[in-house]
């Protein structure tokens, strides 16, 4: 049984398709890639300029690539364009932000959220190109019909997400991640199963002329990161 079972293992594994990179390549690459993402910053005045076709479906398609528990892929995105979603969406979200900023936050939460000047009014929802609303699985169905949970769902969409971001920046975009809270009306306007948990609400497009975004100071990689 063992030896079996050692041969369907070995039967399903596939070379690593892996190329090595000079040494001095690889510094320049990852010196141009962290610089590039320092530029990145979270945008909340968009313009209403359309994406160009296939680029938010290729960032899309590198956020899929995304390590995960189990090869699950406990993901769903569902990207939005139409104009009454988008309206409905915003209209749900600014009034659980109406009552986040009006009781549920706590004085702490809302002090430190003073200096970026946010508010319970979300116009990105509806002027930005396209929403992408990400769900988090806790549970998928397999090939045979059956239903199979999920396993470190959370970080494997945290990771994912991660992933879009990124892309979406190196291909020229804008981003905010917005996060309602709660954000059950997205299972209900996007017609999502309950068993799939709202993650991220990701707002995608250009920044809108003469944009400008809150002064913030971000701490040196040295006092975030130590080696052992």
């Amino acid at each position: 049984l063992i030896i079996f079972f050692n041969n369907v293992l070995e039967r399903s594994k596939t070379p690593l398709n892996f190329r090595e990179i000079p040494e001095s390549e690889m510094k320049k690459r990852a010196q141009v890639f962290s610089s590039h993402l320092m530029q990145r910053r979270s945008v909340r005045d968009f313009s209403d300029r359309l994406i160009p076709e296939g680029v938010l479906e290729a960032c899309l398609g590198s956020a899929v690539t995304a390590p995960n528990g189990a090869n699950l892929q406990p993901w769903h995105f569902s990207v939005i364009r139409d104009p009454k979603i988008k309206k409905a969406i915003r209209e749900a979200a600014e009034e659980e932000e109406k009552q986040f900023y009006n009781s549920r936050a706590p004085k702490e939460w809302l002090d430190s959220l003073a200096p970026i000047g946010t508010n319970a009014k979300k116009p990105f929802l509806e002027n930005a190109p396209a929403l992408v609303a990400i769900f988090q699985k806790s549970e998928i169905t397999s090939p045979d019909g059956t239903l199979s949970r999920t396993y470190y769902s959370k970080e494997s969409v945290g990771i994912a997400t991660g992933f879009l971001i990124s892309s979406l920046h190196h291909a020229g975009l804008a981003t905010l991640t917005h996060t309602p809270s709660p954000m059950k009306f997205l299972n209900e306007i996007l017609a999502r199963p309950l068993s799939e948990k709202p993650f991220l609400l990701l707002v995608v497009g250009f920044p809108a002329p003469n944009c400008q975004v809150p002064e913030i100071a971000r701490l040196p990689t040295e006092k975030m990161v130590e080696f052992h």
